[in-house]
């Protein structure tokens, strides 16, 4: 947090993606800022973050704009996840309105290749139309979407999660595998055959690490369908780690 009295200035990384990671390592002890990340949950899988962290909601833009005010934030810098549209714009809005600098961090998505096998769509709801029975499914789209995914399909889907957990939600066609990447692409082939999986269901997240599902799905010659991004605010955007820093120098 900013010190009264304290020339340095004070930037608020909303967190949630590697690259936020990369960004508060980076800027961890840079002397002319001050930072504060901000997470909606704690970090499961790669533990805390470099700098010091605030969990949970803000409290829509009115709450936003009482901590950005009482915390002397200069300046906001959004690396959440891709599908986190909401408290992107939430954000852009709210700095626009307290005048204060705001860009967004947005890895590029992933495109098909030679090879691909590749049908996006718009959301997870969206899926049951090219599923048909009894099809093995294995997604890493996440639990909060998963009634729209499975509820009204006939596939049998085989849901990743970072955690272990017995219980199926009443769910007679889901069965969860616990895992926690980075995954290799050889791990993700091991997956995929001992699954003895026909599609993979993903979102078009972007970025390399979590690519190499993509990997093992082509060169096992299994189609895979991409739940496309929500629409992104209209917002100064960043794509890699490196102009975040240069924008946050820049300022």
């Amino acid at each position: 947090m900013t010190l009264i009295g304290s020339t340095r200035r004070h930037l608020l990384l909303l967190a949630g993606s590697g690259e936020a990671r990369e960004i508060a390592a980076a800027l961890s002890g840079v002397r002319d800022w001050s930072v504060t990340a901000s997470l909606l949950f704690p970090e499961r899988s790669t533990g805390p973050l470099p700098v010091p962290t605030r969990l949970g909601r803000f409290g829509g833009e009115d709450g936003m704009a009482r901590f950005l005010t009482s915390e002397r934030v200069d300046a906001v810098l959004d690396a959440t996840h891709p599908f986190a549209s909401q408290i992107t714009a939430q954000s852009a809005r709210v700095c626009a309105r307290l005048a204060l600098p705001f860009a967004q961090v947005l890895r590029p998505a992933w495109t098909p290749g030679t090879g691909d096998r590749w049908t996006e769509v718009a959301n997870e709801a969206a899926v049951a139309a090219f599923l048909r029975p009894g099809q093995r499914v294995f997604t890493t789209t996440g639990r909060a979407t998963l009634d729209q995914l499975v509820s009204r399909s006939p596939a049998r889907f085989f849901v990743r999660q970072l955690e272990p957990r017995d219980a199926t939600d009443g769910y007679r066609n889901v069965r969860y595998v616990t895992g926690q990447g980075p995954f290799s692409v050889e791990e993700e082939l091991d997956t995929l055959r001992d699954l003895k999986i026909d599609v993979l269901v993903c979102k078009n997240s972007g970025g390399a690490p979590s690519h190499t599902k993509l990997d093992a799905a082509r060169k096992l010659g299994l189609p895979v369908i991409l739940v496309a991004r929500p629409p992104q605010p209209d917002v100064l955007r960043l794509e890699t780690v490196s102009a975040a820093l240069d924008w946050v120098e820049g300022l």
